[in-house]
């Protein structure tokens, strides 16, 4: 079947077979490796990307429903500095082996925006004005996305940081 999407800004026709993922239209037919193929079950969010302005998992996602839609990789978040968020990640050791690391980012972006009113509908991580969350909301929200290295500590000050931070 052929697709077109735009991906991280930039518009993109394939020719795919029907039964191929988002994730792995994205990994091995446009060549952007940020998006991790974890679990291949959805059920541990390094694939994590963000579809039509909402944070899905690649993985489950066949790449014919995305037919005509605006699809954000972590590689599309920084432009030629790295964002606030990915600054805060470093900042806070919000990884250590990395792997889930794209998926919480994206994760993290999309879930700001859905408890921001007022986001912007461009995709960016930086807020029109200050989000507040307890960390257990934090956690509820982020709850779809693993970290096997147990870093969630760092990941949590990092997204707590970058959304009280504006």
């Amino acid at each position: 079947m052929k697709l077109s999407f735009t991906v991280n800004g930039t518009e993109h026709t394939l020719d795919l077979d029907s039964r191929v993922t988002l994730l792995d239209a994205l990994r091995d037919h446009l060549g952007l490796s940020g998006s991790k193929k974890g679990c291949d079950h959805g059920q541990c969010g390094a694939c994590t990307v963000i579809a039509g302005g909402r944070r899905i998992n690649a993985c489950l996602s066949l790449a014919v429903m995305h037919d005509g839609d605006e699809i954000t990789t972590v590689e599309g978040l920084a432009g030629p500095e790295l964002s606030a968020l990915q600054q805060a990640f470093i900042k806070h050791d919000g990884f250590q082996c990395g792997y889930c690391t794209p998926g919480q980012i994206c994760s993290a972006v999309a879930m700001l925006r859905e408890v921001s009113d007022g986001w912007p509908s461009h995709v960016s991580d930086s807020l029109t004005g200050p989000v507040r969350l307890s960390r257990e909301e934090l956690a509820e929200r982020m709850s779809g996305n693993l970290c096997r290295c147990s870093c969630y500590p760092g990941i949590n000050a990092a997204i707590l940081e970058t959304a009280e931070a504006e």
